[in-house]
């Protein structure tokens, strides 16, 4: 076990980079619970194993962590250029359980270990997943720093530069905890992630598992800039989530004191599960059954080096997703992929991965 570390990051010198910045690793967990996924969890896993290997044709050295059981098929499926690793998880979404890197502007990397209570006991076998964090630092050989609070990455969007996005519906949940405190949570960021200032956005997208994850709704994609999940329908139940968000963000200023711009991308669909889909899994989808609306989002995006990976989900607004993230990322290159089956699962590309940044860097 690497060693934990009592101080807090902030004191330290250390902060969370934006993802823009670059990258030296990635790491995915291989889907494997057929309580989320259908088919044995196979489609689910051609679709990370599409993923990983994009990314590694950009430079990040990409780890898949696997269980011994499904160790030979994961390997069989993958590049040579991604590294596959023996741990086991319960859910596939690293995003929330690997730790979240720090760096400060010396050359230093560490990470930080929150614990994880299946957002708030709503995925099942979540204990495996508490340890995750914790054993990839011993893997990477990076000290840790426990975490406060209970905490999932996906809550939480960072410009780098000392300014948050999260949603009120998700971190005042009693069901995460058992007192909901928006001072404590402040706190908790800003000491264990160096972000100075918390834009409170009301929700997340509209019927997420995850009560409103921050990484499928609104997005840094540079400093002062957020990317918006919307729609014009106003009919629709995202309509009135959209318009709140929009109308808090451009009241907002960032940690700088200055305002934000808001650039719209579309949602798709609405998209729903199908009879077929949902009986598929081993108890006839526990996440989204056959009629439910599925939380598609182009904001769950991955910006790798040099490219940004972008989910496709609906024919009618995938090319205008590309073309927006295209214009908004000019000089990397924008890579469409098909992610129906990981969205079954309750997530996408940004839930699927955790970066890890290039220690160094200044504010």
């Amino acid at each position: 076990m690497r060693i934990e570390l009592k101080t807090h990051p902030a004191a330290d010198g250390f902060r969370m980079p934006a993802e823009w910045d670059p990258h030296t690793g990635c790491f995915l967990a291989w889907p494997e619970n057929t309580y989320f996924w259908r088919q044995g969890a196979k489609p689910a896993q051609d679709v990370v194993a599409t993923i990983a290997d994009a990314i590694a044709t950009t430079g990040e050295q990409v780890t898949v962590t696997v269980s011994a059981r499904q160790y030979l098929h994961a390997r069989l499926r993958l590049t040579a250029a991604v590294r596959v690793v023996e741990v086991s998880t319960a859910n596939a979404w690293a995003r929330d359980i690997a730790p979240s890197f720090v760096v400060d502007g010396a050359g230093g990397l560490r990470g930080v270990d929150w614990r994880f209570n299946g957002y708030g006991n709503r995925s099942p076998y979540w204990h495996a997943d508490d340890a995750y964090a914790a054993k990839l630092l011993d893997l990477e050989r990076v000290d840790r720093y426990s975490g406060p609070v209970a905490f999932e990455g996906g809550m939480l969007d960072v410009d780098g530069l000392g300014t948050g996005l999260v949603a009120e519906e998700c971190l005042l949940d009693p069901a995460r905890y058992r007192n909901p405190d928006r001072d404590t949570i402040n706190a908790a960021v800003r000491d264990f992630l160096g972000v100075d200032k918390l834009i409170w956005l009301p929700f997340g997208l509209v019927d997420d598992g995850t009560a409103g994850h921050m990484d499928n709704m609104a997005r840094f994609v540079a400093p002062g800039q957020v990317l918006l999940a919307w729609t014009d329908d106003e009919r629709d139940s995202q309509f009135e989530r959209s318009a709140a968000a929009l109308a808090r963000l451009t009241s907002a200023t960032d940690a700088t004191g200055n305002p934000l711009t808001v650039h719209k991308i579309p949602i798709p669909g609405p998209l729903h599960m199908t009879e077929e889909e949902g009986a598929g899994t081993d108890l006839g989808s526990a996440v989204n059954r056959a009629g439910e609306r599925l939380a598609g989002s182009y904001v769950n995006f991955y910006l790798a080096n040099g490219a940004v990976l972008v989910p496709q989900l609906d024919p009618a607004t995938d090319a205008e997703a590309v073309a927006v993230l295209g214009a908004l990322f000019p000089s990397r290159a924008v890579v469409p992929l098909q992610t129906r089956d990981l969205l079954l699962g309750g997530g996408n590309i940004h839930c699927a991965t955790r970066e890890i940044p290039e220690p160094g860097g200044t504010r």
